[in-house]
């Protein structure tokens, strides 16, 4: 689906409609907003030919975050974009310069056969063609500003791009996790995502009312697509960040299966959310959509718990 300019592109991460990355062509010129992993940049290069344009007329590759699921193919995609500059949060910069910290932070967590499969190597990207893109960065694209915003909470080397001609954000995981598969007839289901290591739930919550005050018409979500009816979308993350960290606060720090408490209460309240919403699925439904995103939000918060407990 093509709007105002903007190409959604399916990464083919874990799943379809899983992992976006985006498209904007304007006047001739081209970025891409994320980009996934390497096994998506075949994806993107597609993408880009359907819709016109040539390598050499993408200006940017703008990231929201250095995640891998948003930003492992970047090295690999650059390397086919002759005359494009990274764009990346100041706090992200240098792990694109030099991708061995994060591969190795992956690689702990993962396994080497698991980073292989489902990222492939990192590649490094040129220091002269890293920009940092300190708040407010603006990026011209043909006569269309593109406005990099520092919005932490889900990590510290958050940004999120408010296009100004479409009136929309490119928001990474700043506006949350929203899979169609989960939409009823009202509409999106929404949840924030806490992912290890740096949620922080005051800064996700003024980074979300951030982008509301912009008054978009829509959200372009990493995971997944395009969303309206922002406000109320964001009345809803707001409650789930409160409802999350309530369920954290009262885990059993001293228990040994905390991780166990967290991930069963958070199962519990989305299948509540879920209900409310008009959405008839089963537990095993529940965990075939959400599983992963439960086991991730789970390590979030634990690590949030032991942070702020210190």
């Amino acid at each position: 689906m093509t709007q105002q300019g903007i190409h959604t592109i399916d990464t083919g991460f874990v799943r379809p409609q899983f992992d976006a990355a985006y498209l904007l062509v304007h006047a001739g010129h081209a970025t891409f907003i994320d980009c996934g992993t390497n096994h998506a940049v075949p994806r993107l290069l597609e993408g880009l030919a359907a819709a016109g344009m040539q390598t050499s007329q993408v200006d940017w590759l703008i990231l929201t975050h250095v995640h891998l699921d948003h930003a492992g193919g970047a090295g690999e995609l650059m390397a086919r974009l002759p005359n494009a500059r990274l764009a990346v949060h100041p706090r992200g910069a240098r792990h694109m310069i030099d991708p061995s910290q994060l591969w190795a932070g992956a690689l702990a967590v993962y396994g080497a056969e698991v980073m292989e499969s489902a990222y492939g190597r990192l590649r490094p990207i040129p220091a002269e063609r890293v920009v940092e893109a300190h708040d407010p960065f603006v990026i011209d694209l043909g006569g269309r500003s593109l406005r990099c915003l520092d919005t932490p909470g889900h990590a510290k080397h958050h940004m999120a791009i408010y296009d100004e001609y479409a009136k929309v954000c490119f928001t990474g995981d700043t506006f949350g996790l929203s899979y169609r598969e989960l939409d009823t007839a009202k509409g999106p289901f929404i949840l924030p995502t806490t992912t290890p290591v740096q949620f922080d739930p005051e800064a996700l919550h003024a980074s979300i009312d951030r982008l509301l005050a912009l008054k978009p018409e829509a959200m372009y979500l990493t995971h997944y697509g395009r969303v309206e009816n922002v406000e109320h979308l964001a009345a809803r993350l707001h409650e789930m960040i409160d409802a999350m960290v309530n369920v954290a606060t009262h885990a059993n720090d001293d228990a040994q299966d905390r991780h166990l408490q967290l991930t069963t209460a958070l199962a519990d309240l989305y299948a509540t959310r879920l209900a409310e919403h008009g959405w008839h699925g089963d537990r095993a439904a529940l965990m075939h959509w959400l599983g992963t995103d439960i086991e991730l939000n789970a390590q979030g918060l634990g690590v949030w718990l032991d942070r702020e407990r210190r």
